[in-house]
């Protein structure tokens, strides 16, 4: 009767501790809002020289880290009250168990191990919260302004890949699921070539680095090398496209005023039909392919789960690149070294080095959750990834234990891009948008998307 009584008095003991402090918390709480509240009514009704739209979207940026913050309180009293829970759960438990008691030791031991379960997820509402107030931060520190200056109009499917030539005269390059690689005048607008060679998808294309040839990989299982000779037209003055401005924050821009374009004006291009070269091995889609450096070999992906490089000139296999688990989705080769980097949906993405002829090594890195879409180089020490998981990693090639950079986003990550020249990682997601960042993961701007179903 004495051991009931007592646990009674400190059960009741307890209680009265637990409401006095939920009591104390909430009017802490009430005097914080009363706080808070008075300085935003101040600044709304002060006169500031700041601009109305600069005062809306700070007001607007501090009521969003408000309500962070009140979520992640109300979080944490729940946490709190489980915790308080749970402790006394353990109380009761240790007075008796089937007659026997638990030892003091035993206990603390249990109570421990609980407490620190709870108190992994105390820090994570706490990481995963703030995390979003870093992010609210990151967009507005920035805020670069994006204009839609030319459109390419004339693929029948969607487009895969594009890409730029790196020698005179330039050109754009688009490959496309309607079976066609088209060359564009960048300046202009025209298409110049129409490249129908393939019987399936082309999922890719590529330039050589110093000669006037194209490499698409295609659906048909096949990489062609063709040739092409264009002469650039005269470029026109550009039309005034003021309207057409779209900032950091909006999601798409209005074609109201402009006609449907429904005109395939690939059919006055110039066609090539024939290749000058098909590397044929593989046993299933060839998703991509590059040149290595110097342009005398070249290298393929393949849902087949095999990555081969072939020889340009005779168009024979050199190696065949095993070891992913799973279909290919990429690859992508370094400017100035003997370099490969492959992408899988096994969720690893392979360094290949063939620096040494006479061997070559690889290196696997596990940084991603799900589907590595892409990994690309770019001009210095750096990879750049993007997963189906919403994250891109930066990774250091001469340090890749841990990346140097982590870009959290909210859809999957497609077929990613570098800017060489000014360091900007292009991405584009599975909702439709392209965002710009910078290498340390910084978002730069968002560009305009048009509404028109039209493909370009």
């Amino acid at each position: 009767m004495p051991t009931e009584s007592g646990s009674c008095s400190t059960a009741r003991q307890a209680k009265q501790k637990r409401k006095s402090h939920s009591l104390s918390i909430r009017r802490t709480n009430s005097s914080e809002q009363e706080r808070t509240g008075l300085p935003r009514e101040m600044l709304e009704g002060q006169d500031s020289k700041l601009p109305s739209s600069v005062r809306s979207t700070l007001l607007e940026l501090f009521g969003q880290i408000e309500r962070e913050f009140e979520n992640l309180y109300i979080e944490n009293l729940e946490l709190r009250r489980e915790i308080e829970t749970l402790n006394e759960r353990l109380a009761a438990e240790g007075q008796a168990i089937d007659g026997a008691e638990l030892s003091k030791g035993q206990l603390k031991t249990k109570a421990s191990h609980s407490t620190s379960q709870l108190s992994q997820k105390l820090k994570t509402t706490y990481k995963a919260s703030t995390s979003k107030i870093v992010s609210s931060f990151k967009t507005t520190t920035s805020r670069a302004v994006c204009q839609l200056v030319k459109e390419y109009i004339g693929h029948r499917d969607g487009i895969w890949d594009v890409s730029v030539a790196r020698t005179q005269p330039v050109v754009l390059g688009t490959a496309s699921a309607d079976h066609t690689a088209l060359l564009w005048s960048i300046e202009t607008g025209r298409c110049l070539v129409k490249y129908s060679g393939h019987v399936g998808s082309v999922n890719s294309i590529k330039f050589h680095p110093s000669e006037q040839l194209a490499l698409t990989a295609s659906g048909d299982q096949t990489a062609h090398i063709w040739s092409y000779a264009v002469q650039l037209p005269t470029a026109q003055p550009i039309a005034d496209t003021t309207q057409q401005v779209c900032g950091e924050d909006e999601v798409e821009c209005s074609d109201k005023d402009e006609p449907d374009v429904d005109v395939d004006v690939s059919s006055d291009c110039p066609t090539i039909r024939v290749p000058l070269t098909s590397l044929k091995s593989h046993q299933g889609v060839v998703i991509a392919a590059d040149w290595l450096v110097g342009g005398k070999q070249a290298v393929t992906a393949s849902w087949d789960r095999t990555a081969n490089l072939f020889d340009v000139e005779t168009a024979e296999l050199v190696h065949s690149l095993t070891g992913h688990d799973q279909e290919l989705t990429h690859c992508c080769t370094h400017p100035t070294q003997r370099l490969v980097v492959t992408s899988s949906r096994d969720t690893t993405f392979r360094l290949w080095d063939f620096r040494d002829p006479s061997i070559h090594s690889v290196n696997v890195f596990q940084g991603h959750t799900d589907t590595v879409t892409s990994a690309v180089f770019t001009v210095g020490d750096n990879v750049v990834s993007g997963s189906d998981d919403r994250t891109v990693k930066v990774w250091d090639l001469r340090n890749m234990r841990s990346p140097i950079a982590t870009i959290r986003t909210d859809s999957a990550i497609n077929r990613i891009n570098v800017c060489v020249g000014q360091k900007i990682i292009a991405l584009p997601h599975d909702n439709r948008q392209v965002r710009l960042f910078d290498m340390s993961g910084v978002r730069l701007a968002r560009l305009p998307r048009s509404s028109r179903q039209v493909f370009k």
